[in-house]
């Protein structure tokens, strides 16, 4: 009987130190989204995402470039703005594909890997590029295609990019 109270104890204790450590490495992932593909993004629904995104860039004066996905994972436009590095035209179409495959913002890969630990796992994903940047595009609930952008620091990727989206999803 008094073996078992030690044997308790230590579970007790044991537990306690796996649950304690597994908060440090961050909260788990949660389950991909459930969101469908649909029709591609039409031509005229890119240019208005385009537009919104280009003007976010051209107001803040930040060389960007910028690409619309279908939902197949086609390009449907790529702006270069002027002086924008060449680099940024194949990590802004990544970051879209990230965003179109994974069906979420590239952000949330950038998150994890920042986490350390277990989120470093993330780096091994093929087709992530986790940098901020990269927004699925829904319309009536269903993934019609996806923004990336790159040029500037990754929060400034991201704000060209959700104001390209918002303009996308907004009716």
């Amino acid at each position: 009987m008094f073996r078992f109270g030690y044997l308790a104890v230590a579970a007790v204790i044991l537990l306690g130190a796996v649950s304690s450590g597994g908060a440090q490495q961050g909260a788990a992932p949660s389950a991909p989204p459930t969101t469908t593909y649909g029709s591609p993004i039409s031509l005229e629904a890119a240019k208005k995402a385009m537009a919104a995104a280009e003007a976010e860039a051209m107001k803040n004066n930040w060389a960007m470039a910028i690409v619309i996905l279908d939902s197949t994972g086609h390009i449907v436009m790529l702006h270069k703005l002027d002086n924008t590095q060449y680099g940024s035209i194949r990590v802004a179409e990544d970051k879209a594909q990230t965003a179109l495959d994974f069906r979420r913002p590239s952000k949330v890969f950038e998150d994890l890997v920042a986490q350390g630990g277990i989120g470093m796992r993330t780096l091994g994903l093929r087709g992530a590029t986790p940098i901020e940047g990269g927004f699925p595009i829904i319309v009536d609930g269903k993934i019609v295609g996806a923004i990336g952008a790159s040029g500037g620091t990754a929060p400034q990727d991201g704000q060209v990019a959700k104001a390209g989206v918002d303009s996308a999803m907004a009716k």
